[in-house]
């Protein structure tokens, strides 16, 4: 009874430390908040939310190894935490290690999803998200197109030489093209579109929201049968009026429908060309 009644003691100490630390944070007293963390820890080190909470004074820092220490802790005590992954993220991310921040945040945005909570975390969360997707493919870019070139010169190359050991290297005696010339040129041609097709772009209009012109994320389609984003057409009914941005008829909020085809062509057509992470 004694240990027990200890033990709620310590845990409550550890708490209070935590109120202080919350109050400091607010304040953006990060190095006292920091203080009181640590002390909530050392009381009771097996909470989780102690770490994040101390992760995220660190983050306002932008000391991203002490981020990775203490999310990696938070998350060893709870791999649940939203917060846990998003700080990870950022901090792997700092160390461009972009693959496996793409991971932490794709899972904080699964985790905020099952919750139905946190509007503006999920926000924050792909905005990263985005960036560690396009840095990705930027890091990744140039290799690809120099090995696309060496793979393109060495099937030339062997090309060639297959049909100059058959003897079928020049052109027919009436001055039209042969078997090599034509591969040759539908060779280019398959090099020259795998190319472009890590090339940046326009995206299609059709993916990108009306109001914002950027690739959708979240759309929803109104009665008027136009689709929108739906953090961005949600502003527009609070700022401006409950009415359809485009064909200006009466809308409320419970009246929008997910626009699933839409979401599955943008997710398909993302997957295809990471660069277009860059719009966001």
């Amino acid at each position: 009874m004694a240990a027990a009644a200890e033990d709620v003691g310590v845990a409550r100490q550890a708490e209070l430390r935590r109120a202080e630390g919350n109050a400091c944070f607010r304040k953006a007293r990060l190095g006292a908040a920091i203080d009181c963390y640590t002390e909530a820890i050392a009381l009771c080190p097996g909470v989780a939310v102690y770490w994040v909470n101390r992760g995220l004074c660190h983050f306002r820092r932008k000391d991203w190894a002490r981020v990775e220490e203490d999310s990696r802790r938070a998350l060893a005590l709870d791999d649940t935490s939203v917060k846990g992954h998003y700080l990870l993220g950022c901090a792997l991310l700092e160390k461009e290690e972009c693959a496996l921040a793409v991971k932490e945040f794709e899972k904080a945005l699964d985790l905020l999803k099952s919750s139905n909570s946190g509007d503006k975390m999920a926000e924050d969360i792909w905005q990263v998200l985005a960036k560690a997707k396009y840095l990705d493919w930027e890091k990744h870019s140039t290799q690809r197109v120099w090995k696309m070139q060496s793979l393109r010169e060495a099937c030339e190359n062997a090309l060639q030489e297959h049909h100059f050991l058959s003897g079928t290297l020049s052109e027919d005696s009436d001055g039209t093209t042969n078997e090599y010339s034509d591969q040759c040129k539908l060779l280019s041609e398959v090099f020259t579109n795998a190319i472009l097709a890590d090339t940046p772009g326009d995206v299609p209009d059709y993916l990108c929201c009306q109001i914002t012109f950027e690739i959708f994320r979240d759309p929803v389609i109104t009665p008027s049968g136009v689709t929108y984003e739906r953090a961005i057409l949600l502003e527009h009914l609070r700022k401006v009026g409950n009415f359809d941005p485009v064909s200006r008829e009466p809308l409320k909020e419970h009246q929008l429908v997910p626009n699933l085809a839409i979401k599955e062509a943008v997710q398909a057509y993302l997957k295809e060309h990471s660069w277009a992470y860059k719009s966001n």
